[in-house]
C-alpha cells in the first residue's frame, strides 16, 4: 500500500513516515497544498494523510479539489482545530475519516489500516488463499497457521497479491506499489522479489502465475472455479 502524507510540520511528517513505512507501507511526503494536489494527478496512492492548515492551498482546498475529480482516494484528515465545524465540513466535502491534534501513532495506525482495508473492500483483517492466510493487523503469514518467514519486501508483494486475488498485476504496478519517491527498485529486482516468494510459497500448494508479457497472478483455487 502506498501512502501520500500531506503536512507542513516535517517533525510531524517525518515521524508519521517513519511509523507507516515500519509498518510496512510505501510513504512519500509533501509539504503543501499544491505539492499534494499535483502529486495526486500524476500518481496512484492507497491512501492520503492531510493536514488542513497547508501554505500554498489549503487542506479543504485539496479535499474539494480531488472529489471534484471523482477521486475516490480514501482521505483522513489531520486538524489542529477542534472546532465541530471544520471536521463536518471536511466530511461532507469527502473525507473518510479525521483526528485531532495531538493524536496517539498508534490509532493513527489503526485508522489508516481501517482505511485501506475498507478501499479494498475487505471486512476483515485476515486473508486467505488455500493454505495460506495473512494477517493484515500484524502482517504476518501463516501456511497451516505455521508462521512463515518473510522478508519486509516479500511481505509486501504478498500483500498485494492477495488484496488483488484474481487480477492480473503487472510489473510496473508492483514497482507503483512498492516504491517511494526517489527509490530505485527495477524490474528485474521485482521478478528477484517474487521468485524469491514463490519459492516460499510452494509447501502451501499456493502457486504465482507468469502472464507472459503482461504480469503476475495467484492461481485460484479449485474449490473457487467450482463455484462459479
Amino acid at each position: 500500500m502506498r501512502i501520500l502524507i500531506a503536512e507542513d510540520d516535517s517533525i510531524l511528517a517525518d515521524g508519521l513516515s517513519r511509523s507507516l513505512r515500519y509498518e510496512g507501507y510505501a510513504v512519500d511526503v509533501v509539504h503543501d497544498g499544491v505539492s499534494a494536489d499535483s502529486a495526486l494527478q500524476l500518481q496512484n496512492f492507497d491512501l492520503l494523510i492531510l493536514d488542513l492548515d497547508l501554505p500554498r492551498k489549503k487542506g479543504l482546498d485539496v479535499l474539494r479539489a480531488i472529489r471534484h475529480r471523482q477521486d475516490g482516494i480514501p482521505i483522513l484528515i489531520l486538524t489542529a482545530s477542534d472546532t465541530i465545524e471544520l471536521r463536518v465540513q471536511g466530511l461532507d466535502l469527502g473525507a473518510d475519516d479525521y483526528m485531532s491534534k495531538p493524536f496517539a501513532l498508534s490509532e493513527l495506525e489503526a485508522r489508516v489500516r481501517a482505511l485501506t482495508r475498507r478501499s479494498q473492500g475487505q471486512s476483515n483483517t485476515l486473508l486467505k488463499h488455500k493454505k495460506l492466510s495473512f494477517d493484515l493487523t500484524g502482517r504476518i503469514a501463516y501456511i497451516d497457521n505455521v508462521p512463515l518467514e518473510l522478508s519486509a519486501r516479500e511481505t509486501n508483494l504478498l500483500e498485494i497479491f492477495l488484496s488483488r486475488s484474481g487480477r492480473l498485476i503487472s510489473k510496473n504496478q508492483f514497482v507503483d506499489l512498492l516504491c517511494e519517491w526517489g527509490e530505485e527498485v527495477t524490474i528485474n529486482a521485482i521478478e528477484v522479489y517474487i521468485h524469491r516468494l514463490r519459492k516460499k510459497l510452494e509447501p502451501s500448494g499456493v502457486r504465482i502465475m507468469t502472464v507472459r508479457g503482461l504480469g503476475y497472478c495467484l492461481e485460484p483455487d479449485k474449490s473457487d472455479l467450482e463455484n462459479v
